[in-house]
This record gives C-alpha cells, structure tokens and sequence, in this order.
C-alpha cells in the first residue's frame, strides 16, 4: 500500500534583495502511513508551519517532491489540484481568523463539500452530522463563529475539515490557542474522529505533551531541518539527539519537589546566517571540534528511529 503522503527532500527559500537567502525548510523527508499521525515538534521558527503549508499547496517548494495517495502534487496547476483538496484538509491555530465571520455555520461546514460539488441535499445531511459528531448542538448550524467559544469554534472548524472525507488532515498548531482544558477535550475529539474515520493526520505543534498523547511517530525540527524522527515512545523516553533532549528536559513537570528545568540555551540562529557545520553545534553541551566543520546526515539508529548528530546519546 502507497502512503497517504510522501515528502522528499522538500525545501523552500525566501529570497530578498541584498541579503542571504531564508531557508525556512532545507531537504525534509519523511511518509505518513494510512492512519498514522505525525508528530512535528521544533521551537518557534523552525520550519514547521512553511512545511505544513507546502503539504497543503497554500505554499510553493523550491526544492524536492510531494506526493498525496501516489499522485505528484508538487507543481500540479490549480485546476488539476482542486478535485484533490477534497482529499486533504487543515485545521490551523485560531479558529476565529480561520472561519469567515460574515457566514453561518451551516456554510461553513459545508464549503468544502461546495467546493467539492457535492449536491445539496447531501452537503445538509452531511453538516448536521458532522456537528453532532464535533458535539455542537443542531442549533449551532444557524449562528455566526463569534456566538461561539474558542473550543467551540475550534469543534466548528474540525467539523469543516472533515466534512468532505479526507484522508489527511493537517493539524497546524490546533490547539495552542485553547486553554489546557479546552485543549485537552479537543485532542480527545481528535484522537476519536481518527479512530473512527482512520484519518491519517500531520500534527505540528510545540506542545510536546499533545504531540506524545495523539502522534505514532514524532519529527523534531530545528532551523528547517529534520534532526530526528522515530517512534514516540521511543524519542520520548530516550532522545538520541542533544536538541530532542534539550526539549524533552524544558517540559515542567506537575510535582514541586522537583527542581525547575533550565531553558534551553541560546536562541535559534537566523535562518539566513546558518551556523557551518551542524547548525546546533552554537547551543550544544555535546559539540566537538567536528561539529563546528562537519554537516552530519540523518542516518538509521536504534528503535527505527533517524537522527543527524555526530555524538548522538
């Protein structure tokens, strides 16, 4: 069986005149099985919401190929990518700028299956359905998105993304503008409506608790690239790379007695004045004389796992 989405060796560049070009994703590879979910994980900056946004077509690569279920969607012109987006879907991080204000509810969930061209009498049929199974009341279908609570909107806005029946959705930090509650019963709608419909879903998120609750596997990126990628339990409860572990330690934990995690040190370097070498090497306790030369490449580890570290744990 094809996977539902491939990327390989994606990137993409933001040129300006008189400065060094951004490189805002640099060669990123990974497939996303039938089902499976896909964590990304990385500091703000890294290239995980450009990333999203190239799976999605809202952004052109400058580098590599994408495929969507064994088509090449990389450079398909519009028109012929349109019969597709039915088959790909994104809820982003505020549902209030994500949902058009001026349309009720109703229209909302049913824009994508407009769009699709399905028939109306199904559309109707279809939208009542998709909110009783978000958990919004029948009612919700003749309000307007500000009678609604972010949570709520939130329902609305994954009620929209799965309303035509794709088989991947694109969670681009859905949940971080939520409060913990909040936060918590979405991802619990998430992880049911995957279930129930075997979703396969890309969950980009600096959340690495939500990302360990929902994902199968976990990406974590650092100044556009991929510096490991493997199984969750696996990363989660021994990282390889100094950067996951880095993260992984920064996670408050719920108990007093236990000291305060230090911050990571030094903030990511800027995306046009890349560091020589492997890019971490500024903010690593690990790095050698050959980390400030040498550019490692993502190569196999234990676990099924994939890590770019000379030193890796």
């Amino acid at each position: 069986m094809n996977p539902i989405l491939e990327v390989e060796k994606v990137g993409r560049r933001f040129e300006s005149p008189g400065l060094n070009p951004l490189i805002a994703v640099d060669g990123v590879s990974f497939k996303l099985a039938s089902g499976e979910t896909l964590g990304i994980v990385g500091e703000s900056g890294c290239g995980k919401s450009t990333l999203a946004r190239m799976v999605l077509k809202l952004l052109a690569v400058s580098a590599g190929r994408i495929r969507l279920d064994g088509a090449d969607i990389t450079d398909l012109p519009e028109a012929q990518m349109r019969p597709l987006r039915r088959g790909i879907q994104a809820v982003f991080q505020d549902p209030m700028s994500s949902l058009n204000p001026r349309m009720r509810v109703r229209d909302i969930v049913a824009e994508p299956m407009r769009a699709a061209g399905i028939d109306a009498a199904t559309r109707e049929a279809r939208v009542r359905e998709m909110l009783s199974i978000v958990g919004l009341p029948a009612d919700a279908a003749e309000r307007y998105p500000h009678a609604f609570s972010g949570g709520q909107r939130q329902r609305i806005a994954i009620a929209r993304a799965l309303a035509s029946s794709p088989k991947l959705v694109v969670c681009d930090e859905a949940t971080s503008a939520l409060d913990v509650s909040v936060q918590a019963q979405v991802l619990n709608l998430l992880g049911e409506l995957r279930t129930r419909y075997g979703l396969s879903m890309l969950f980009i998120s600096h959340n690495l608790g939500a990302v360990r609750y929902i994902a199968d596997r976990v990406a974590i990126m650092y100044l556009g690239r991929i510096v490991e990628i493997g199984p969750v339990g696996a990363i989660f409860d021994k990282p390889a790379h100094p950067y996951t572990e880095a993260l992984i330690a920064a996670v408050p934990e719920p108990d007093p007695d236990l000291p305060i995690p230090e911050a990571l040190l030094g903030e990511i370097p800027n995306a046009r004045e890349r560091p020589i070498g492997c890019h971490f090497h500024p903010r690593c306790p690990k790095a050698q004389d050959r980390c400030r030369v040498e550019d490692p490449a993502l190569v196999a580890g234990n676990d099924g796992r994939q890590i770019r570290c000379h030193f890796p744990n």
